[in-house]
């Protein structure tokens, strides 16, 4: 029989997705991360943003086309979120939430669902559970180490859907990491909060100095500000870790900032990032950006235009502001949808730029690129500070490439 697991949104998500892959080859299954035709299939859903529920919901449609008679398990934030609406789906077997996400798999694989049990129950867990083991690939290997959230950020549903705080322990961690070596020049950590990871033994700073001696190229998923400091930065640098930093902002206005609950000023981040440039002169910080959010002035959006500029961003992720149920902003007056996707088009036409203008200044560098995949007879693959680099190198070699010319995405690389 074939199982398909097919998962939306985050690095998480994915990473889930993978360990719940391996968990159906262990109890013998044919699988697939792609839609495909499948006698079962499992979609782990996003509900990051209502797009995000819709593009869940629709999901179970494109899915069961392949198979109108295949079982289907729908979990994740999205069934967390709104089960009821994929319970009411005649096409859906059984719904699950976020918390035991592989016991879900499991009893969805072995047991004979009635009508009266399809759904598995949705109470999130206190504690990080530790029972998810993706397999290794010869490609960048993530490792989640944290999951949940305690920030409350006024327009984001992700503390209800994931649940608090928790981490897994240092130890754990860093027993797969050295697995993950094994197969992979390049580890990733990722978490829905990585800066709050906290253990008994310490927070971020102590986990990246436990994986100081682990031999593959170190790099970190999406971080906030506040974990930013002297001692996080001198750990990082002498553990391996890249120098790329994706520093979620949201709003360069200080203003839409303390409307948005998000615990820091356009300034202090602007320190940041200075502090990381100390460090890590060639770095590439990049971000995600809100634009019209409810509270948002022209003045405001002006003002997230010019602390990019001083950011010098690498790249910016930018997303019109989407209302979501049950959160403080939803309640708030809304700016027109038209004038969103206006503030987003400018300040994505300025991130356009301001990529343009870091990759020319590394043109001539000659990087570590760890190439990955193969297109029209080039590799692809990273430098440490994230340039996305077309060159001669074999898929899942690591070797050292000089940057010549801006190329699609990315950039043109000779061998050193």
């Amino acid at each position: 029989m074939k199982a398909v697991v097919f998962s939306l949104g985050c690095k998480v998500n994915a990473y889930e997705g993978q360990a719940m892959i391996n968990l159906l080859e262990s109890m013998g299954y044919e699988t697939s991360d792609k839609p495909e035709r499948a006698d079962v299939y499992i979609l782990n859903t996003c509900s990051v943003t209502a797009e995000a529920d819709k593009k869940s919901r629709q999901a179970v449609e494109r899915l069961t086309k392949y198979n109108r008679n295949a079982k289907i398990l729908v979990l994740g934030c999205s069934a967390q979120n709104m089960p009821d609406r994929y319970l009411n789906n005649p096409k859906v077997t059984a719904v699950s939430g976020n918390g035991g996400k592989i016991a879900a798999v499991k009893r969805f694989m072995t047991d004979i669902i009635s009508e009266k049990d399809r759904f598995f129950g949705a109470e999130l867990p206190e504690i990080y559970e530790d029972d998810l083991f993706p397999a290794s690939t010869k490609t960048r290997g993530y490792i989640k180490v944290q999951d949940g959230c305690d920030n409350f950020c006024s327009y984001c549903r992700i503390p209800y859907l994931r649940g608090r705080s928790r981490s897994r322990s240092v130890e754990s961690v860093v027993r797969e990491a050295q697995e993950v070596a094994r197969h992979s020049k390049e580890i990733i950590l990722t978490g829905i909060n990585l800066s709050d990871y906290r253990v008994p033994e310490g927070g971020l700073t102590e986990l990246v100095y436990a994986l100081r001696n682990v031999p593959a190229r170190k790099r970190l998923s999406s971080l906030e500000c506040e974990v930013i400091d002297d001692k996080f930065l001198k750990a990082l640098k002498e553990s391996g870790f890249c120098d790329h930093f994706h520093l979620s902002l949201q709003s360069g206005s200080t203003a839409v900032l303390k409307s948005m609950n998000r615990h820091y000023t356009a300034e202090e981040y602007l320190e940041k990032v200075r502090m990381i440039y100390e460090y890590f002169p060639h770095a590439a910080v990049t971000t995600d950006l809100i634009a019209g959010f409810p509270t948002e002035t022209e003045e405001d959006h002006l003002m997230s235009m010019e602390t990019a500029k001083k950011a010098k961003f690498a790249a910016i992720h930018v997303f019109p502001y989407s209302e979501r149920e049950g959160t403080v902003a939803a309640q708030l007056p809304q700016i027109p949808k038209p004038i969103r996707n206006a503030r987003a088009a400018e300040l994505i036409a300025l991130g356009a730029k301001l990529k343009a203008d870091f990759l020319n200044d590394n043109m001539g560098v000659v990087a570590d690129v760890y190439a990955e995949t193969e297109k029209d007879g080039m590799s692809e693959g990273f430098t440490s500070n994230y340039i996305k680099v077309y060159s001669p190198l074999v898929p899942g070699e690591m070797g050292k490439v000089r940057l010549v010319e801006p190329y699609l995405d990315g950039v043109k690389g000779v061998l050193v």
